[in-house]
């Protein structure tokens, strides 16, 4: 858990085991060497990074006509390990190379596939 200084706020993380696993497509960060990181405010006291995106300061839960959208924008709103990035498959595939090779490849050990292949 990850606490916010200004008013001491506990922030639930949604990390298990290197996932999170409340999101059905989330990846696996484990044997990757990506350390998954907790949530954490920004400076606006946003929390990001906790799956819930309903901070009681966010832009988004305060917008009227004077709110500029562009104070949403910048790597301040986005969570290193938990973004909704993470899910696509291109991600998942880099996170996926990462990963040593885990047993031995498929054979057919009563069948030679190379005979006659030389």
């Amino acid at each position: 858990m990850m606490t916010k200084k200004k008013n001491e706020e506990k922030i639930e993380s949604p990390i298990l085991n290197e996932t999170q696993p409340h999101q059905i497509s989330a990846p696996s960060f484990k044997d990757t060497g990506i350390k998954m990181e907790k949530p954490f405010v920004n400076e606006y006291g946003v929390v990001i990074g906790d799956s819930l995106y309903n901070s009681e300061n966010s832009p988004l839960n305060n917008w009227s006509d004077d709110v500029d959208p562009e104070v949403m924008a910048g790597d301040k709103w986005v969570h290193p390990t938990n973004d909704i990035g993470w899910n696509t498959s291109e991600n998942r595939e880099l996170l996926e190379s990462k990963k040593p090779p885990q047993g031995v490849p498929f054979t057919h050990p009563d069948k030679d596939v190379s005979y006659g292949k030389d």
